[in-house]
C-alpha cells in the first residue's frame, strides 16, 4: 500500500513560527507533528510514503531523510498551491492499486490494520464535532455507506467531521476524478478540495464506508498545538522517569530533551522542552519551547517560544516566533 501525505501549505495559522519553519515541523511533545503522523503508519505495511512539498519542502525532506532513513519515500512539489485534490493528483503516475491519504496537521488514533482491500472499496475516518463548519462532513444513508461529502458546510445539521485520513481499494480512480474536477474547475471557497473530487466517485456508485475515531488531535493552530501537546503527554510521551531533576522541580507529564539545561525552576506539568534550550529561575507549564531557546525569570503559560527565542520577566502567555527576543524588568 502507498500513502500519501499532502504538507504544502504555510500554515499561516501558526505564525509567526511558520515564518521560519514549515507547519509539519512543529515540536509537540518532544517530535515534530510529521514524525507523529508518520509514526501512525507503523503497524502498516508501506510500500512508499509520497510527500507532497511546497513551503520550505527541503526542510521537510531532510528531516524525513534523516529521521527515517529505512522507510521508502518519495518528495513531490506542489509549486501552485490551490488545493489538496490537485496536490494529491501529482502523484497518479506512482500509484496503482489500494492507498491511503493522510493530512500532515491532524493526528488520529486508529487500527488501520483493520483495512481489508477485499471488502472495503473507500473508508473515510470520521469524528462527531460541536462545530462542523470548518471541516469536511459525511452525510450516511440507512445502510451506513457515505452518500455525500461536504467541504466546510454553512450549517450545523451534520457534524460526523472527515478526519483527513481516506482509503481506496483503487487509486486510479482518485485520480480520474480529480482530473475531472479540475477539468469541470469544481472548486469549493477557491480551492480544489479532495472532498469534491470523492463525490464525484460517489455520485458515479463508489461504495465508501466509515471508521469513527476517539482521538482527533489538530496540530494547525496555536490553542490546538498546545492541546494536542497536553495530550500527547498525558498518553506515552512523557519522559520525566527518565529525567535528572537535580537543581530543578518537574510536575508531570512532562516531555525534556536530554541537551536541555534546568536551574532553579518548575517544569510541567504539560510542557515540552526542547534540545539546547536554558530553563533558569522560571515556572513553565501548558507550553511548547522550541530548540535553543532561553528562558529567564519568568511564568509561563499557554505559550509557544521559537527556536533560539530569549524570554526574561513577569508572568505571561507568549506565542513567539524563532530568534524573537523579549524582556521585561
Amino acid at each position: 500500500m502507498k500513502i500519501i501525505i499532502p504538507l504544502a501549505g504555510f500554515g499561516s495559522r501558526l505564525r509567526p513560527h511558520t515564518f521560519s519553519k514549515p507547519k509539519p515541523l512543529m515540536n509537540v511533545a518532544g517530535t515534530p507533528v510529521i514524525g507523529h503522523v508518520i509514526n501512525m503508519f507503523k503497524d502498516v505495511e508501506v510500500d512508499e510514503f509520497i510527500f507532497i512539498t511546497g513551503y520550505m519542502g527541503n526542510h521537510i525532506q531532510d528531516y524525513i531523510r534523516t529521521t527515517y532513513p529505512s522507510i521508502n519515500t518519495r518528495f513531490l512539489e506542489q509549486k501552485q498551491l490551490d488545493g489538496q485534490s490537485s496536490a494529491i493528483l501529482l502523484a497518479k503516475d506512482f500509484v496503482s492499486g489500494p492507498m491511503l491519504i493522510g493530512f500532515a496537521d491532524t493526528i488520529v488514533e486508529t487500527d488501520l490494520t483493520k483495512i481489508n482491500p477485499e471488502t472495503n472499496e473507500a473508508i473515510a475516518w470520521v469524528k462527531k464535532v460541536k462545530d462542523p463548519r470548518r471541516f469536511g462532513v459525511v452525510i450516511k444513508n440507512s445502510d451506513g455507506y457515505v452518500t455525500q461529502i461536504i467541504e466546510k458546510p454553512d450549517s450545523m445539521n451534520n457534524n460526523l467531521a472527515v478526519v483527513g485520513f481516506y482509503y481506496l481499494r483503487d487509486s486510479q480512480m482518485l485520480m480520474t476524478a480529480i482530473e475531472q474536477q479540475i477539468s469541470n474547475d469544481k472548486q469549493t471557497k477557491g480551492e480544489y478540495y479532495l472532498a469534491d473530487a470523492m463525490q464525484l466517485l460517489l455520485d458515479q456508485g463508489m461504495q465508501m464506508q466509515t471508521n469513527e475515531v476517539e482521538v482527533w488531535e489538530d496540530c494547525g493552530k496555536p490553542d490546538s498545538l498546545l492541546e494536542t501537546n497536553k495530550y500527547l503527554l498525558e498518553h506515552g510521551h512523557d519522559n520525566s522517569a527518565q529525567v535528572q531533576s537535580d537543581g530543578f522541580v518537574i510536575v508531570p507529564p512532562v516531555n525534556i530533551h536530554v541537551d536541555a539545561r534546568i536551574i532553579n525552576s518548575v517544569i510541567g506539568p504539560h510542557a515540552t522542552i526542547g534540545a539546547n534550550c536554558t530553563v533558569t529561575s522560571s515556572i513553565v507549564k501548558d507550553s511548547i519551547i522550541e530548540q535553543g531557546a532561553r528562558i529567564e525569570d519568568t511564568v509561563l503559560t499557554q505559550s509557544i517560544i521559537g527556536r533560539d527565542a530569549h524570554v526574561k520577566g513577569r508572568f505571561s502567555t507568549f506565542n513567539v516566533g524563532d530568534q524573537s527576543a523579549l524582556g521585561f524588568e
